[in-house]
């Protein structure tokens, strides 16, 4: 039997998931293809066992998914615990001691590990090559690169034993098993998460999303009641809503657990929380969960690792007003120019810059966004819209480590519900813009971008301008729970119109009204006093036209009916002086009318008044 024919029977016969140092002694090339996620502040630690004196590991680190920029190297087989933490607190001290991080890395790199690599690779990928000097176990560590230590992702493994292929980054795996993961050192896949929330009086759930789990993985839940008389029931169930696993309480004075083994990679799963006999009050509780923990049962496990539920996305909203277009009054609305500002950020946005050689993505639309992220994004409406709005700009902005910026420049006619025209023409308005959010607050929840709220300084309505401005997040039920933000703005009237086209014009009547008492003919003031009553009619007609038919009376209105009932009573008593004159009874006409010119303006000074008073 030949050498070559030797080699491949045991290679044949040594069973799967066992090191193959034999392979290696005997010149096979060996190669292994390994996957993990990373969070920002993990390490994947690797146990090489068996390597033999001359042999060439070959390793190659790729991300595949976020932004994960890998950093790869080999440690000495007596390396301590808590390497990577120790590797790191020196290298982020040098740096803050004003030292170059160019020189730091790779000074302290070679200090720590027997080899190593950042960017050997195609783009951001790690490739480097390590030859044993004595037989033993060594370490092979892959973590974030310590120049961009935030970075975070799946990554793509390729180790080889005397297996330069691998250097390329598309060698093919030959089933022998290489590296073994350290799970009780890496902490991957093991996380532990705690949750405070509350359910509002009439709420009778809530519910959260779990990340995506893996074939084997077992998930954990413990939940306590702290205040309010909340019985809580915990339900896990798949995307689907078909239930994996409930906790029931024992009793109604104590908390629930739950358990899980997931028998396939899967996404979507959701843990709800039931209130088992419902509450009028505010109910608040603790709430731990775990993957691959099972202390979490306990109530007592320590939070950290990997995050387990998907907790509301914070998205940053703010609006900008760059004009008023129009207010009617009339149909009680108005149009505007403004800007839409929106901010969030989502791990599944996440990139690595070396795939598009680019340090953002740009979308000019909401379908290539979707297009190209396939992926959720906080979809709003605006809840007062009354006609379709039109979109002059729209642009989304994706940043390496999944912050996505929304803009949108707009016009658009929104309902002013709000009005009141009691104390009309010198009344303040108050104007709304509503931002609805078509998602639950389980996955998007509103908070004020205030750096991007503001007015602008020509805002182009010349009958009003703004006193004042301020923003709300409230709570709407559309879908569930959503998040509203209202955009409001305190508007008043310019007054010189009213007061030059109205008021003043009407107080010259007054008091053209008021000179013919100096008149002894008593049948032209009656003339006089009717032809004042028409341009009040007049001035009615014209206020009338500017406003909704209103179920209340205005501050003008009032005015003006008081000018008119006071203008309609001097004509009667105008006709009633010309009456007396053509029955020969001139000096009661003249004695009344002695009384009459000081009680026509105390008339009109008592009225405004006590309308002033009242409005």
């Amino acid at each position: 039997m030949t050498l070559r024919a030797l080699a491949l029977l045991i290679l044949v016969c040594i069973p799967p998931g066992i090191p193959c140092g034999l392979c290696a002694s005997l010149d096979i090339p060996a190669v292994e293809e390994l996957n993990e996620a990373l969070g920002p502040e993990q390490a994947a630690i690797y146990l090489l066992p068996g390597l033999q004196e001359g042999q060439t590991v070959y390793v190659y680190a790729e991300g595949v998914s976020g932004n994960l920029d890998p950093f790869a190297a080999i440690a000495p087989p007596d390396t301590p615990p808590g390497l990577r933490a120790n590797f790191d607190a020196e290298v982020e001290q040098a740096i803050e001691e004003g030292r170059d991080p160019l020189q730091v890395v790779p000074e302290f790199s070679d200090r720590y590990f027997l080899a190593w690599d950042d960017d050997g690779g195609e783009g951001y990928d790690a490739a480097f090559q390590y030859t044993v000097p004595d037989k033993g176990d060594y370490i092979l560590i892959v973590t974030n690169s310590p120049a961009k230590s935030e970075t975070f992702g799946r990554f793509r493994l390729l180790v080889g034993i005397d297996a330069p292929q691998v250097l390329a980054g598309d060698a093919a795996p030959t089933g022998e098993r290489i590296a073994v993961l350290n799970q009780e050192a890496s902490q991957i896949d093991v996380g532990v998460q705690e949750v405070r929330g509350n359910l509002t009086a009439g709420q009778a759930s809530w519910q959260y999303f779990l990340y995506p789990v893996e074939e084997g993985d077992v998930f954990y839940a413990y939940i306590e009641v702290t205040s309010g008389n909340l019985v809580p029931m915990l339900i896990l169930t798949d995307f689907g809503d078909k239930p994996l696993a409930k906790g029931i309480p024992a009793n109604r004075t104590q908390g629930a657990r739950l358990q899980h083994t997931f028998g396939d990679t899967c996404c979507n799963n959701i843990l709800e929380i039931v209130d088992v006999f419902g509450g009028s009050t505010l109910r608040q509780y603790r709430l731990l969960v775990g993957l691959n923990e099972p202390e979490v049962l306990t109530g007592s496990a320590e939070p950290g690792g990997e995050p387990v539920l998907r907790e509301p996305i914070v998205v940053k909203v703010g609006f900008q007003l760059d004009q008023i277009t129009g207010v009617d009054q009339k149909s009680e609305n108005f149009g505007v120019v403004g800007n839409i500002w929106m901010e969030w950020t989502d791990p599944e946005l996440a990139f690595s810059p070396d795939e598009c050689n680019c340090n953002y993505k740009l979308y000019r639309s909401i379908d290539e966004f979707l297009k190209a992220e396939g992926t959720r994004w906080p979809e709003f409406t605006l809840f007062n819209q009354q006609e379709r709005r039109w979109t002059q700009n729209l642009l989304i902005r994706v940043t390496p480590d999944g912050t996505a910026t929304y803009f949108e420049r707009f016009w658009v006619t929104l309902q002013a519900p709000d009005f009141n025209f009691r104390e009309y023409p010198f009344d303040e308005q108050q104007f709304y813009v509503r931002i609805d959010s078509i998602y639950a607050e389980t996955f998007f929840v509103y908070t004020p971008w205030e750096e991007r709220t503001a007015v602008g300084s020509q805002l182009g309505e010349e009958e009003w301008y703004i006193t004042a401005y301020n923003t709300t997040i409230d709570q709407v039920n559309l879908t569930n729970v959503n998040s509203r933000y209202s955009f409001g703005f305190l508007a008043q009237r310019h007054l010189e119109f009213y007061i030059l086209r109205i008021l003043i014009p009407i107080g010259i009547i007054i008091v053209l009204t008021y000179i013919p008492f100096l008149l002894k003919d008593y049948g032209k003031r009656a003339d006089i006093a009717s032809a004042n009553l028409l341009l009040f009619i007049a001035f009615n007609f014209t206020i009338a036209n500017d406003l909704p038919r209103l179920g209340y009376l205005t501050l003008l209105d009032s005015l003006l009916v008081t000018t008119f009932v006071i203008s309609g009573l001097t004509v009667v008593y105008n006709l009633y002086l010309k009456w007396l004159a053509t029955q020969e009874q001139m000096e009661i006409a003249e004695r009344v009318d002695r009384i009459m010119i000081w009680l026509y303006p105390l008339a009109y000074i008592l009225a405004i008044v006590v309308i002033l008073h009242v409005f």
